[in-house]
């Protein structure tokens, strides 16, 4: 399911996890891995030696393309490498659509202060704005093992929870994992607490779930849920609970400040759990 993917690296520790777990899938999937350095044209880099103008940042992306190449080698996945000059968000946007990749794989230390969750990182920006599948893997000690053995997929029956419902089951099917459907309300019925009232509700004949369903072959072995509280919360909670590998969700394209400020679930949730989340349909006017 995946024949190309791009990898951005700044030869840091985020960088370097996501291209780790990225070369693990590739391995997995006979796919090609593109890395891709990005030197900033809003810092100046130009100096000069002897006679020669070079760029600094494009001679220090050149180093780490190269060492990013050859962790490649030792799983026998073909890379490619190249050092682009631009805007960072703008440029892997692009490389990506230019090159018709099938996921990018990025790195996220999940920032929690105010500004940097206001101005957001390279990640937060390149997840709102492509259509491609994205996959944010935090700097954590414990690396996710690939192929992925549990999913977790919130949904609200919204166009872009449908695309990473059916985009799981892709993945679930093609790896015979297990494949949980999980719709989150953030309402509790009055006079009663929310273990309760989830308890008491057949997850099977919630309409939400019920049209999820239509998306996922039936050999997938499917696990169906509701929860009541914290739409955040829960789905981190729960995805701790069944020791999921991956969430996979869908996303707006989140372009105003107030918005950004506010921040989606998806956002919220790229930046509290510890485990890699792939998002889809990130582009909308």
């Amino acid at each position: 399911m995946y024949d190309r993917i791009l990898v951005p690296v700044d030869g840091s520790d985020p960088a370097t996890v996501a291209l780790d777990h990225a070369l693990a899938i590739a391995a997995s999937h006979d796919a090609t891995v593109d890395v891709l350095h990005v030197a900033d044209t809003n810092v100046p880099s130009q100096t000069r030696i002897g006679t020669d103008v070079i760029d600094a940042l494009v001679e220090e992306g050149a180093q780490i393309v190269a060492d990013a190449r050859e962790r490649g080698e030792p799983l026998d996945v073909i890379t490619h490498g190249e050092v682009v000059q631009g805007e960072p968000t703008e440029a892997i946007v692009g490389y990506a659509e230019d090159n018709d990749h099938d996921l990018i794989v990025m790195g996220s230390r999940g920032q929690r202060n105010l500004n940097e969750y206001v101005l957001g990182s390279t990640t937060d920006r390149v997840v709102n704005r492509t259509e491609r599948p994205v996959l944010t893997v935090r700097d954590v000690d414990a690396a996710t093992d690939y192929p992925y053995e549990t999913i977790l997929v919130p949904t609200d029956g919204s166009q872009q929870a449908t695309e990473a419902v059916a985009l799981a089951g892709e993945i679930a099917a093609t790896h015979g994992a297990v494949l949980h459907l999980l719709v989150v309300i953030n309402e509790t019925p009055i006079g009663i607490d929310a273990e309760s009232a989830a308890a008491e509700v057949d997850a099977g004949d919630n309409p939400t779930i019920q049209s999820a369903l239509d998306h996922v072959d039936a050999d997938v072995d499917v696990t169906t849920a509701i929860r009541f509280g914290s739409i955040r919360g829960e789905i981190t909670d729960y995805a701790g609970e069944v020791g999921a590998d991956c969430i996979v969700m869908g996303t707006h394209g989140r372009q105003g400040f107030d918005q950004r400020l506010l921040g989606s679930t998806t956002e919220r949730v790229l930046r509290t759990t510890p485990i890699p989340v792939l998002t889809i349909g990130g582009k909308r006017q």
